[in-house]
């Protein structure tokens, strides 16, 4: 129970003044320190926020812009010349195909059926005669119309390109009567395929005589895809005859030729395309040949280091790891182009590797070329990271293994690598985020050609040149004008890009939360 004389005591001790805990000093001080750091933080936090609102301000502007160059590419009759054009494209890449071939009988076949090959090559070739002629007409009055309507709605882009070729003003233009001009073309194609379709058939009565058995099967495979074009034929007439320019585009266009489109075509007297897939993939790719050779490299070596080497090896080792994250990527990019990829294509070239059904290469600047680079700059991340990791177990995990009879190596199996499981996965996902960023070594070492790998020559295709998301940004951002459609497609790219690495991030985060509770 509580006395009087209790209670004189804490008002004693209350006004005494050994009752104060801390001199105002200290807490001026605590409090300076406080908001230097917490000022600091803020504006870290605000120069964030004002680059996130700026990218999304700048790059979803771009939707607006697409969509109506999608439209006007509709209302123009663009798209009915490219129903057109993908016919003559066809007949195109089989006449290639058909060189190829003659490349391959030339060491193998006799002059006569050269000859008799080359006469069938020409003949073929020229069968397409009159529909390349037919869609170059039709392009022209496209286009005219393109322009004059691009002017008559004001498309400053259109505009803008116009007057940097020095076109004189697109003069007034009769759209409903060029629109009907063209969809008269419909007519011509049908009686041009059939014509064609003929011409093709004969040829193929009377085919070269092959003696060799390899280029024999390769013309047959060639005949097969001869006659699925001329199937195919009947099916363009139709898609002719049911375009119509009043077709609306719905809005949605704007977006999903954007995220699944498969050109990236810009500075076009035709078209410009914005289709971002081509760079996903070509940065996809990359990110997986780094990760496929850092990964091994970064996590054995955290192992070593942190469970098996010696004080004197961990001291020369670590930082040794550790100082290639400081060299400059563009001294990586030049080491790939003088010496990787010059090796890799000297390589496969050598007659020890005649084995492999896509050597030799004659790209020296490719996919495997960057992902080698990238992979020797994500192995001090992933190796950082993860030795982290590892040496964060409990150490009395170790000795419950030990203690129950394991050796080194079952225990760093079977303890150590699954206890620190989380922590050594969001190494690789940081490592993910640390390559597929990466700029300078992706420009000068993956060869910059915009379009998907051939996919049919399995691990070939990362033996071929491709662009990425962060190099197409690097490349093209300083030759835009400011505010037009191909400025907020690359923005767009950045944002794309922007929302992978936070998703890469965060999912590293929450697996090292989760890693630390596990251990807490």
């Amino acid at each position: 129970m509580r006395t009087r004389h209790d209670d004189e005591m804490a008002e004693v001790v209350a006004t005494s003044p050994m009752a104060v805990p801390v001199p105002a000093r200290r807490w001026r001080a605590d409090d300076l320190i406080k908001g230097f750091f917490g000022s600091n933080a803020l504006i870290a936090i605000v120069v964030l926020a004002l680059i996130t609102i700026f990218l999304f301000r700048e790059g979803f502007g771009f939707f607006g812009k697409n969509l109506a160059n999608i439209r006007l590419y509709r209302r123009a009759g663009l798209e009915y010349v490219d129903i057109l054009r993908e016919s003559a494209n066809a007949h195109a890449a089989l006449s290639r195909s058909l060189n190829d071939i003659r490349k391959r009988a030339a060491t193998t076949e006799s002059t006569g059926t050269l000859s008799r090959f080359d006469q069938f090559s020409t003949a073929f070739s020229d069968s397409g005669e009159n529909l390349n002629g037919l869609v170059s007409d039709a392009g022209e009055k496209a286009v005219a119309l393109r322009d004059a309507l691009a002017l008559l709605i004001g498309d400053v882009d259109r505009s803008g390109e116009n007057s940097e070729r020095g076109a004189a003003p697109t003069p007034p233009i009769d759209e409903a009567s060029t629109i009907a001009a063209l969809r008269a073309n419909t007519a011509a194609f049908a009686t041009t395929a059939t014509t064609l379709d003929g011409n093709i058939r004969d040829l193929l009565k009377n085919p070269p005589p092959f003696q060799d058995a390899t280029t024999k099967n390769a013309f047959e495979h060639w005949t097969r895809r001869v006659d699925d074009y001329l199937a195919s034929l009947p099916a363009t007439t139709k898609k002719l005859q049911a375009w119509s320019p009043e077709t609306p585009v719905p809005a949605y266009r704007a977006v999903t030729s954007f995220l699944f489109g498969h050109d990236w075509i810009t500075a076009s007297f035709w078209q410009d395309w914005y289709g971002i897939i081509p760079l996903f993939v070509g940065s996809f790719l990359v990110s997986i040949v780094a990760l496929t050779l850092a990964v091994p490299f970064g996590v054995a070596s955290a192992i070593y280091v942190s469970e098996i080497a010696q004080p004197a090896e961990k001291r020369f080792i670590k930082p040794y790891v550790e100082f290639i994250a400081a060299i400059p990527s563009v001294v990586l990019g030049f080491f790939g182009i003088a010496v990787v990829g010059e090796t890799i294509r000297h390589l496969s070239q050598s007659s020890l590797f005649h084995w492999v059904s896509f050597f030799p290469i004659s790209e020296r600047l490719n996919i495997f070329t960057a992902g080698s680079l990238l992979a020797l700059m994500a192995v001090p991340t992933i190796f950082t990271l993860a030795e982290d990791a590892l040496r964060n177990v409990p150490r009395g995990f170790i000795e419950a293994s030990h203690a129950l009879g394991a050796n080194r190596l079952q225990t760093i199996a079977r303890v150590i690598v699954p206890a620190s499981l989380s922590g050594i996965v969001s190494a690789i996902l940081l490592g993910f985020g640390r390559v597929i960023g990466e700029t300078m070594v992706v420009l000068l070492c993956a060869g910059n050609r915009i379009a998907i790998p051939d996919f049919t020559q399995g691990l070939g295709a990362f033996f071929q040149p491709v662009h990425t998301m962060t190099g197409i940004i690097a490349q093209e951002m300083g030759e835009v004008v400011r505010g037009s459609i191909h400025y907020r497609a690359l923005f767009m790219v950045g944002l794309v890009l922007f929302t992978i690495t936070l998703a890469t991030n965060f999912a590293a985060q929450k697996l090292v939360r989760r890693y630390r509770m596990s251990i807490g």
